[in-house]
């Protein structure tokens, strides 16, 4: 039944064509073959080679209207910012207690922030945290001593996007259950982000394609000369 889904989508794909941002959100609101609230994510094709250290592109951008999603956020942080954390909406807070309890296998959450002074310690879980993308890191601003702003941020709908070794950039753009509309601010966003982390050493064409999917749904084509003029610049 699925692969007859997924058949049945892809036929309201034209493979020839690349579809303006609106149109393709759109599109991915008919595509989803799923019964649940889909996710929509995109995938940006990079003229970047992974393999050189000065073509790495790493960040994070709130996404205007949120990703529809709910994020469990721990904070490792002691005294005065522990308790701000707390008060900004953390779901777990600690500093060596909570350091102990990952190291032992816990990983019910979703982001993870930690204060400068903590990264000595949290630095150990590097083999528990890196491998899921949840190691805290100075250039996606979670590890800060603001921690009250990261924590109200990764809750507002704050998404990161990293270079990966095969030239790729993916990330999460909301719902389909979304308008088009706020889709369309989000990927908005997220494209101004990423063409902002341009490397100077980048060489020719800096996002060569982008496709937009929904969960286990076909992907969806866009239309480079349709994004901003910069985007594509050489």
């Amino acid at each position: 039944m699925a692969g007859k889904k997924f058949a049945d989508a892809s036929k309201l794909i034209d493979a020839a064509k690349q579809y303006d941002p609106m149109e393709a959100f759109g599109l991915v609101k008919q595509t989803s073959v799923v019964k649940f609230d889909a996710t929509v994510e995109v995938a940006f094709r990079m003229g970047l080679d992974p393999r050189k250290n000065d073509q790495q592109i790493r960040g994070a951008v709130v996404l205007p209207n949120g990703t529809g999603q709910t994020v469990r956020v721990v904070v490792f942080a002691k005294g005065d910012r522990a308790r701000e954390a707390e008060a900004a909406g953390a779901d777990v807070v600690g500093d060596d207690d909570l350091i102990a309890r990952v190291a032992g296998g816990w990983l019910e959450f979703d982001a993870a922030i930690a204060t400068p002074d903590m990264m000595a310690s949290v630095g150990k879980l590097g083999r528990v945290l890196g491998p899921r993308g949840l190691m805290p890191n100075p250039k996606t601003g979670t590890v800060t001593f603001d921690v009250k702003r990261a924590v109200e941020e990764v809750k507002a709908g704050k998404v990161e996007y990293r270079l990966d070794k095969f030239g790729n950039v993916h990330s999460v753009l909301g719902k389909v259950s979304f308008p088009a509309e706020k889709l369309a601010g989000n990927f908005q966003a997220l494209v101004e982000a990423i063409q902002k982390a341009k490397p100077a050493a980048a060489k020719g064409q800096y996002i060569r394609n982008v496709t937009v999917s929904s969960t286990m749904a076909p992907g969806i084509p866009l239309n480079l000369q349709r994004l901003t003029a910069t985007t594509v610049a050489e």
